[in-house]
């Protein structure tokens, strides 16, 4: 059942539906321009701070609208500067986003970003055995306002904190975006274009497309119809297994869409965006963590031309997986590394604070 919130937020609008509502309600268009500077320019969701506005506009905007649609619940920061949010729906039920600050550590390569990790379902239907976000079931999708009031959250945060990473002339304190938190961005499909294209067009917060990036388990259609959006963004595909035995046993996805189908859909993205895809690989103990995987993932690497991102498996309660050791990672690594293979090891993240997608969020909900 589609989530009805009581109001829509003023998040949820695209530059088109706002226009509407200003000739529906026989209000001249510049202020359109106004309220969206006032939003995205200034990240004032309060209308009565919208202080060039008249007082009878700003009246029906509160009437009609809401401002964020998600309420802070608790923030966690763990040793390595991972931070985590978790946020209430209107519904009562919980979202998470995480801003990770700390370095990635690469094979032959150190970065340091500012990246927002934002939700887009409320759990997820795809099932994936290694992942805490499906674990209590699939609830909803997020509203577009609710996807963008993420952002908003973080911004705030960033703001009060004197360790924020970067600085610029407007109030987007974070590097890098990406869908890769709870829930499978690609089955909530027009939310999240919507929500990308509030991020990147001119009236919107203007964050560039390259720093965008969309991670899937593997929707054939939706990567067809993510290429064809027209915003270059990044896609990046939680591959997690490189030959269809080991990918079905922990992603049923691949039942439906097996690998051979899958990399047609990416090379059609790569080709349309001339951008490199990233393979995001979950090393998991004596699953997907062998030298003949690792071989496996040169081939499919080498044919997208592609970035593989190893993570170590982050921990969830309730499930049978475990990390690798240190050594095995770096093998697994140095193997691609070798071959040529554009990788990064990345090291654990949150794992303090709970950080695998959907943790705390089940936590919460276990406790209530």
């Amino acid at each position: 059942m589609k989530f009805r919130p009581q109001k829509l937020s003023i998040l949820d609008l695209s530059e088109e539906d706002l226009r509407n509502f200003l000739v529906k309600e026989e209000i001249s268009a510049f202020r359109g321009k106004q309220i969206l500077e006032w939003v995205y320019k200034k990240g004032v969701l309060d209308f009565e701070s919208m202080t060039n506005l008249p007082a009878n506009l700003r009246a029906k905007l509160s009437e009609t609208y809401v401002g964020n649609p998600i309420e802070p619940v608790l923030w966690k920061r763990s040793g390595d500067n991972t931070h985590k949010l978790l946020s209430k729906l209107e519904d009562g039920t919980y979202i998470e986003t995480v801003l990770i600050q700390a370095p990635m550590i690469g094979v032959g390569q150190e970065k340091s970003r500012a990246t927002v990790c934002v939700s887009s379902q409320v759990g997820c239907a795809y099932g994936c055995k290694f992942c805490a976000s499906g674990l209590a079931g699939f609830k909803r999708n997020l509203t577009r306002g609710e996807i963008l009031g993420q952002f908003f959250r973080v911004g705030e945060r960033q703001a009060e904190s004197e360790t924020a990473s970067v600085v610029r002339d407007d109030h987007v304190p974070f590097d890098n975006i990406v869908y890769m938190g709870m829930g499978e961005p690609l089955a909530n499909f027009d939310a999240v274009a919507g929500s990308i294209q509030s991020l990147h067009e001119d009236w919107g917060f203007r964050f560039g497309a390259r720093r965008i990036t969309v991670s899937t388990s593997g929707l054939v259609p939706e990567i067809r119809k993510l290429a064809d959006l027209g915003i270059p963004i990044r896609l990046a595909v939680s591959l997690h297994g490189a030959t269809d035995e080991v990918r079905s046993q922990i992603m049923p996805i691949n039942r439906r869409y097996p690998i051979a189908k899958l990399f047609e859909a990416v090379r059609y993205f790569r080709e349309r965006h001339n951008r490199m895809v990233t393979l995001e690989f979950i090393l998991i103990e004596d699953v997907n963590d062998s030298v003949e995987q690792a071989k496996a993932l040169v081939g499919l690497a080498k044919d997208l031309h592609a970035h593989v991102n190893c993570i170590p498996y982050n921990t969830v309660e309730g499930l049978q997986w475990t990390r690798p050791n240190l050594n095995r990672q770096e093998r697994f690594a140095g193997i691609l590394k070798d071959a040529g293979i554009s990788v990064t090891l990345r090291r654990e993240k949150g794992h303090d604070i709970s950080a695998a997608c959907g943790q705390l969020r089940l936590q919460q909900e276990n406790a209530a």
